[in-house]
């Protein structure tokens, strides 16, 4: 539904985005995960054609965003990180507004008005000034104006933006809904909003994407081995000891002892799955198995390996530029 390739976008001498690639598959929720400042605003833009690429390309539903941008653009719903509201609008004639520039034909604006502000919780202010609303209200409006023409594709700019815990959930569970009936871009810096609403995920860093993948996917890949934890009741040391002599165990981290219960880390060779060893060798020895689970990086994890390790090869390549400049100067 969604193909950028190699998509490069400068201004002047400052190179906002740098090669990228990635697809989103129809009814698709796809998170776009990056820190402030990564490039995913200037990726939305140019997505949704308010921007041209200055190097590469993107189609939406086979559409080129340079070539047919009027087509591309009956296809997109867009939420921008500042919903475009005009402050002197009562909610229901804005809509209506958008409706019509969005060609929702006159016999369905009715009753697609009354849809979105059911989906969006907006009903009971479709009579109040936009400029009068709260800010959990406008990002709501915004969203809104976003799905009045029931597009295909929405593109949405960190939606919870403003949001408070109750209104966040609300969002988030509306979003999943789409899923299947729309392709999704959720275009985020905060991690829970993609682990609880996306299936995929692609993380950006300094403008180039540095990781495309489910959250397991990435983890595993990053991670390069299998994590288990497990909680006994007995001796530690003795506990320890055992576990260290199961098969595929690597590594045995104690974490805490409290009460007769000790808590361990179990590290094992990747893609191995050592718990039914690691129970038996536990009740085998009568102590008492309280707790085993697999144990994988969290999203906050991978995020910050991926974005760090990119950053410092960054730094890596601007300081080897710097001196060769100096040296070619000399």
């Amino acid at each position: 539904m969604i193909e950028v390739e190699r998509l490069t976008k400068r201004y002047g001498p400052t190179r906002a985005v740098t090669d990228v690639s990635f697809r989103v598959e129809k009814g698709e929720v796809l998170g776009f995960l990056g820190p402030n400042g990564a490039g995913k605003t200037t990726t939305m833009r140019v997505i949704t054609g308010y921007i041209p690429p200055t190097e590469g390309t993107v189609r939406v539903a086979g559409f080129d965003v340079v070539d047919q941008p009027l087509e591309v653009k009956r296809r997109i719903g867009y939420l921008p990180e500042t919903p475009p509201l005009y402050p002197d609008m009562v909610v229901s004639e804005y809509l209506a507004f958008v409706g019509r520039i969005k060609g929702v034909p006159r016999a369905d604006l009715k009753n697609r008005i009354n849809e979105v502000s059911e989906k969006c919780a907006i009903a009971d202010v479709r009579e109040k000034q936009t400029g009068h609303l709260s800010k959990g209200y406008r990002q709501r409006v915004g969203l809104a104006q976003a799905m009045i023409h029931n597009p295909e594709v929405l593109v949405l700019d960190e939606p919870t933006a403003g949001l408070d815990p109750k209104q966040i959930i609300e969002t988030r569970e509306l979003i999943k809904g789409l899923a299947g009936q729309h392709t999704v871009v959720l275009s985020t810096h905060i991690l829970p909003e993609v682990s609880k609403t996306c299936e995929r995920v692609v993380v950006i860093s300094g403008g180039k994407v540095v990781a495309v993948g489910k959250p397991d996917e990435l983890t595993r890949r990053l991670q390069g081995f299998e994590t288990v934890l497990l909680m006994a009741e007995g001796p530690s040391g003795e506990i320890k000891e055992r576990l260290e002599r199961v098969g595929g165990v690597s590594l045995v981290e104690q974490h805490e002892t409290s009460d007769g219960r000790a808590t361990f880390e179990i590290h094992a060779a990747k893609e191995q799955d050592v718990r039914a060893e690691l129970a038996r060798a536990v009740v085998e020895s009568q102590w008492k198995l309280l707790e085993l689970r697999s144990s994988g990086m969290s999203l906050e994890d991978i995020f910050l390996k991926l974005t760090t390790e990119d950053l410092t090869e960054q730094k890596s390549e601007d300081t080897s530029q710097k001196s060769e400049n100096g040296s070619s100067q000399t």
